[in-house]
């Protein structure tokens, strides 16, 4: 084979290579897309037939054993029909074979259930019909993973913590100050509660400085759960009248189009945070904000708040702002407790960074 130097070759080599292999890569995925979506087509036509059979003959869920042990045998190279995944495959079929799957179908102008969950792997199907107790539920899940290409993992934490619950659930004055359809968009970008699980965030928490990396860690939780928000910074520095402020965390959401001010309080929630959030935001507004972008919105988290109590305090506010409470991780495996604060010493560091900024 001939050795032939890189230097022979100009930088417009390495220019092509590289466009090259990108396309390589997207046909990689694309590849494994189309494996899938004929995979998920097979097993759905399984389930179909399986519930046909148990249903017109007499044969009994025995023969769902023997399917999968002569199926097994005639295909050796294939793995997935093993029993229980065969049974999970009738039970798939099942789950969206309710009245209200097909007016969800319409909403979203497929041609049908399958089309939808063809875009996603098996595992994340199991896991979305196993843990979901509705159509609407499993839809949400199914939206998330495509639009965020959620791994098995990601999603069942998005489950466990009861994301669909959470979602659009900040209590806002949005429709009051943002146009429509921005208002419904803000509404389902925010979410109540935020859960700040920093085991999920860190893979060798016990060996970080917690105290230096408390807000960072923040930070990655809502980039994680905020599809579309693109962090600026934290503790961000505005001078307004020749005096200095500090915005907590600022973002930009790529979709909203508009910047995002999140306050955090370690206490329960005050009318008098709102107040100060909407100067904040006109300050952004007159500073920050392009031609094209939207309104400035302003999230405060805070450890409690009370609805009523913040429905009366956003109600006069012409500033497009949401209030959630957070919570903080107050269980972990026993071996990681000596190098974890607990919940109070989170609480403390966090109102110790926001004094010293």
């Amino acid at each position: 084979m001939t050795n032939i130097p890189g230097s022979v070759f100009p930088k417009a080599y390495a220019e092509w290579l590289a466009e090259i292999k990108e396309r390589v890569k997207t046909a990689q995925i694309q590849a494994q897309l189309s494996v899938n979506a004929e995979m998920l087509a097979l097993y759905w036509f399984i389930g179909e037939s399986i519930i046909d059979k148990l249903n017109k003959s007499s044969w009994g869920s025995q023969v769902v054993d023997r399917l999968s042990e002569d199926l097994r045998k005639a295909f050796p190279g294939m793995s997935g029909f093993g029993r229980s995944n065969l049974f999970y495959m009738k039970k798939w079929v099942e789950f969206y074979s309710h009245e209200t799957v097909q007016q969800l179908v319409g909403q979203f102008n497929l041609r049908s259930i399958q089309q939808l969950v063809g875009q996603i792997p098996w595992g994340q199907n199991i896991a979305i019909i196993t843990k979901s107790s509705s159509p609407e539920e499993a839809f949400f899940y199914v939206a998330k993973t495509i639009q965020n290409n959620w791994s098995r993992g990601i999603l069942l934490h998005q489950i466990e913590t009861h994301l669909f619950e959470r979602q659009g659930r900040s209590v806002t004055n949005f429709q009051c100050t943002l146009p429509a359809p921005q208002s419904d968009r803000a509404e389902e970008t925010l979410k109540d509660p935020y859960i700040f699980d920093f085991m999920a965030m860190t893979e060798k928490i016990h060996e970080r400085n917690i105290e230096n990396e408390l807000i960072s860690h923040i930070k990655e939780f809502l980039l994680e759960l905020g599809s579309g928000f693109s962090f600026i910074g934290n503790q961000y520095h505005i001078e307004v009248a020749g005096k200095d402020y500090f915005l907590d965390l600022l973002f930009y959401h790529i979709y909203l189009r508009c910047f995002v001010v999140i306050e955090i309080k370690t206490v329960e929630f005050i009318p008098e945070y709102a107040g100060k959030l909407n100067y904040y935001l006109s300050a952004v507004d007159d500073m920050l904000k392009g031609e094209y972008d939207n309104p400035t919105i302003g999230l405060i988290l805070c450890k409690h708040r009370n609805k009523l109590d913040v429905e009366y305090a956003l109600r006069d506010i012409n500033k497009p702002i949401g209030v959630s409470e957070y919570k903080l991780l107050q269980s972990m495996p026993d071996e990681l407790k000596s190098s974890f604060p607990t919940v109070e010493q989170l609480e403390k560091e966090l109102l110790k960074i926001k004094k010293n900024s």
